[in-house]
């Protein structure tokens, strides 16, 4: 006779598990429906452009951060717990569906095909136990900070491990029954093997008897567990939501946010839970609260008081406290907690740098920055509360049109002596560069802005720039919370660069970079825009541009947010410096996509940093333990935050700073 398992072999009255079946189903449906109307409070959001595009980004998610587990692998021990509670509960439930279509469509569980699948389903499970206890020895023995454990994360192991087991045990009594399992099954079910060990030598009747009560206890326990779930929507329901959230995610660029309808909407930016759009409240069921975000939180890890993981959090439980008011039509000045203020702390908001590292660790793609963005636009267009130096800063951009306060260079001085073309006189060019506020203006990145002009010199590059004409490109405003003054920004560069007929553009700062190459098509601006990191490799590579000696040293090369985790540039830098004899490069600690922030992003870079430890110098410790002499930065802001941190930790003597293009330039020839 071939190996198979009879559905209901052994159990009476089988059928009833049908009808309860369709009342824990018809939970689900009604919980889902209950969350649905609370998601439904947020405003519009089109999520589903684009259809087949998703399809296909999402396939491909599912492979590389679903099944290999990417992003759960840059921390490897809660990433194979992960791993192994994913490939135990997806072989589960594969076993299931499989004995379900087995068994009322097509008939195939048999043989070696059943004993197979015995195997593999057997083999997962056990490997889920190993997950819930290696969970269980993290959470409750090991207890790292960002894991706040709370009941409903206890329930939920317990949950599993009660299921696994049982189901273990229901199956050795099953093996153990020599009329319930005729052939030799036990070598294809090593779980039930090792509790049918246990039964040797009961009787019939006894094993018929335990085997139909616990196959009932067993089915009982799933059913309620999906019940559990469904009305307390517990953590256990990411298994549904998350890689729904992974399907929804933004397709803008990564270092876009997302503009606001200035002339059309009521309320500038979030001031009430359903100001958030529905996709927004989406991602907050999304999170697991595995912390990862804010073990990666470059505010929360030198003593902020942001933690993005809490925000979420915080604004979840806002969400279930006053959705159901809203949605009972709970008029507008209902006893609720101030979104800002009390939900969410103003400090909280102002600690952020905007520099994707959040983000970048959440394994199911939850957008942090946004929320934390628009919370500002808030507090700014309608509120008109923000620090002192960050309203300093938009008045800058609005009156002078760069931020930089007290300076007296002009948008030309860095020029003076170099004959570089300006497009008022000469609009015959092959590239514009887009010199930004800070090198134009700043005595140190002055610098950064002539090492550049000399290196395409030499590489005989036909570029020009704007001067005079050139103004702020809006970023800090934007990051900032003040969209209008971002918008007033854009267009008016915009319309100023197709004037020139400008179609290639080249920035030193990988915030102009982004926001030009990514928030500029938002409002009609297609350009195409390449960094200096990126053009000189390319100068390089293409024979155009030397690199002989005269640097020594050991370098080690610092990611900008905006350059590597917002725009996916790490290489071009690195290509270069390996390029240059005699330079030793070395990587810190954090780099790349875990590359540490310098502290200037965000709007920092003008604001006054007075809660907890300063990042730039715990970023500048990341490069005296690496024991460089050199830091190499892409970025003005990042050279300026070098600069400052090299200072306070008085490491002048042992540690300089220079850009990319400074190095190039002392590595490169003369004419």
């Amino acid at each position: 006779m071939d190996a198979e398992r009879e559905v209901f072999g052994n159990i009476s009255y089988g059928w009833i598990i049908y009808p309860l079946a369709a009342i824990a189903i018809g939970i689900f449906v009604y919980a889902v429906y209950r969350r649905y109307r609370l998601w439904r409070l947020g405003g519009p959001d089109n999520r589903l452009d684009s259809l087949w595009g998703r399809i296909k980004v999402f396939s491909g998610m599912a492979v590389v951060d679903g099944l290999i587990h990417r992003r759960f692998f840059r921390d490897k021990y809660p990433g194979f717990i992960h791993l192994l509670f994913f490939w135990g509960c997806l072989g589960l439930l594969i076993a299931t569906t499989l004995d379900v279509i087995s068994h009322y469509i097509v008939e195939f569980l048999h043989g070696s095909t059943y004993l197979g699948v015995s195997l593999m389903a057997d083999s997962l499970a056990i490997l889920l136990l190993v997950g819930v206890a290696m969970a269980l020895i993290r959470r409750y023995i090991q207890r790292p900070s960002r894991l706040d454990n709370r009941p409903e994360d206890a329930i939920a192991l317990i949950l599993i491990l009660v299921v696994v087991v049982t189901g273990f045990i229901v199956e050795g009594l099953r093996l153990a029954h020599p009329d319930l399992s005729p052939t030799d099954q036990a070598a294809y079910s090593p779980g039930g093997w090792v509790f049918a060990q246990a039964f040797e030598g009961a009787s019939k009747g006894a094993l018929a008897s335990w085997h139909e009560g616990l196959w009932w206890f067993h089915s009982m326990l799933v059913l309620g567990a999906i019940a559990y779930v469904s009305l307390t929507f517990s953590k256990l329901s990411h298994i549904l939501v998350s890689p729904a959230n992974m399907f929804l995610r933004s397709r803008r660029p990564k270092g876009a946010l997302a503009p606001i309808d200035i002339e059309n909407v009521e309320t500038f930016g979030v001031g009430k839970i359903q100001d958030f759009t529905w996709k927004q409240l989406f991602d907050l069921d999304a999170c697991t609260r595995c912390g990862r975000c804010q073990d990666n939180c470059p505010a929360h890890l030198t003593d902020k008081p942001l933690s993005p993981k809490k925000v979420i959090q915080d604004l979840k439980a806002h969400l279930e406290g006053s959705g159901p008011h809203l949605l009972g039509g709970a008029a507008e000045g209902a006893a609720t907690p101030a979104l800002i203020g009390e939900v969410i702390l103003e400090d909280e908001l102002w600690s952020c740098t905007t520099c994707r590292a959040c983000q970048e660790a959440c394994p199911v793609f939850i957008e942090h920055i946004d929320k934390i963005v628009d919370l500002r636009r808030n507090l700014v267009m309608e509120q008109a509360r923000l620090p002192e130096t960050a309203q300093q800063t938009l008045e800058g951009i609005e009156k002078r049109g760069h931020p930089w306060r007290g300076t007296r260079a002009t948008r030309t001085d860095w020029a003076e002596g170099l004959g570089v073309k300006v497009l008022a006189e000469d609009r015959e060019v092959d590239i514009l560069y887009w010199v930004g506020c800070t090198a134009a203006l700043e005595e140190r990145s002055m610098k950064v802005a002539m090492a550049l002009g000399r290196i395409l010199q030499k590489a005989g590059v036909n570029f020009g720039i704007l001067a005079a004409e050139e103004t702020c490109c809006g970023d800090p405003a934007r990051r900032l919370g003040n969209e209008y003054l971002f918008q007033l920004q854009a267009v008016r560069n915009i319309e100023l660069l197709k004037g020139y007929g400008v179609t290639k553009i080249l920035t030193s700062c990988p915030h102009c970079f982004n926001a030009i190459k990514n928030e500029y098509p938002q409002f009609g601006g297609e350009f195409e825009v390449v960094h200096h990191s990126q053009f000189i490799a390319d100068l390089v590579a293409g024979g155009r541009l030397k690199l002989a000696g005269g640097v020594q040293g050991i370098a080690a090369y610092h990611d900008a947010c905006y350059l590597g985790r917002h725009n996916d540039i790490f290489e071009p830098p690195r290509q270069v410096l390996k390029g240059i004899p005699q330079l030793e490069v070395v990587e810190m600690k954090r780099s790349r996509r875990q590359s540490f922030c310098c502290g200037g992003g965000g709007g920092w870079m003008w604001m006054e940093e007075s809660l907890g430890t300063r990042i730039n110098q715990t970023r500048t410790q990341d490069v005296v333990d690496a024991k460089a002499d050199i830091v190499v930065t892409a970025c003005p802001y990042c050279l300026q935050m070098f600069e400052d941190g090299i200072k306070a930790k008085e490491v002048e003597e042992r540690v300089k700073v220079l850009d990319l293009a400074e190095l190039v330039e002392a590595a490169s020839p003369g004419d």
